[in-house]
């Protein structure tokens, strides 16, 4: 009998293997607002840390940038899942929605939606799944820029561009290796984004915070906490 060799059977057999190697710390879902400059860094910490890609998936929204349509987004793909992407519904136990504060008009909207999330879903083992915003104020780049700078006081997301390219050379939106180069500082990073968690979040703005953090340590503690 001849194999079937049909785009369907070879997307089922796809899915078999992804879950086969999946291992046994938490799946974690992580949608971004950027396409690329999120999607590299976490991508960067994924291989360097050895993680799964069948226990960490990392997409851009595909609703928008807007940070209400990477939450909607995050939650809808949690829920539903995509065949194409080899996603199953609801096959995670934790899911993050990374945005900006920017300009955003939707930006607190976006955080009461992800508060009201969590907790709140159920997973495919029935288990109820942690649904966070890993927000930052002004933007990303705060994040990368505190591996080198103690920021205090609130700043333009121009001018932290314009400073993180003081320390990192032809630094852009979209950069791959941002996690390579700043990885050296990390603990330096991790110490300062800590003390600005101890004095505001994510709703004080414009004061300088970022929960990009939260996540990292998440991701590269993984493994060693399964």
């Amino acid at each position: 009998m001849a194999r079937d060799n049909s785009p369907k059977e070879r997307q089922r057999q796809q899915l078999e293997r992804k879950l086969a190697r999946r291992a046994s710390y938490d799946r974690i879902l992580i949608v971004s607002e950027g396409s690329k400059t999120e999607p590299n860094y976490f991508g960067e910490i994924r291989q360097a840390y050895r993680l799964h890609t069948a226990n960490v998936e990392v997409r851009p929204s595909e609703l928008g940038t807007a940070p209400i349509q990477v939450v909607q987004y995050a939650k809808a793909l949690f829920e539903l899942g995509d065949k194409h992407k080899h996603i199953q519904p609801r096959a995670f136990e934790q899911v993050y929605a990374v945005f900006d504060r920017d300009d955003h008009g939707s930006y607190f909207d976006a955080l009461t939606m992800a508060e009201s999330l969590d907790g709140k879903l159920k997973n495919d083992n029935k288990q109820f799944v942690r649904f966070q915003a890993i927000a930052s104020v002004p933007s990303f780049e705060l994040w990368l820029l505190l591996h080198y700078e103690d920021i205090q006081a609130p700043l333009h997301r121009d001018e932290v561009m314009r400073r993180l390219k003081i320390h990192i050379p032809g630094y852009e939106k979209g950069a791959t290796r941002a996690f390579s180069i700043t990885r050296e500082r990390l603990a330096v990073g991790t110490q300062r984004a800590r003390a600005l968690a101890a004095k505001f979040n994510a709703r004080s703005v414009p004061e300088p915070f970022t929960a990009i953090v939260d996540l990292v340590e998440l991701l590269t503690h993984l493994r060693a906490g399964k």
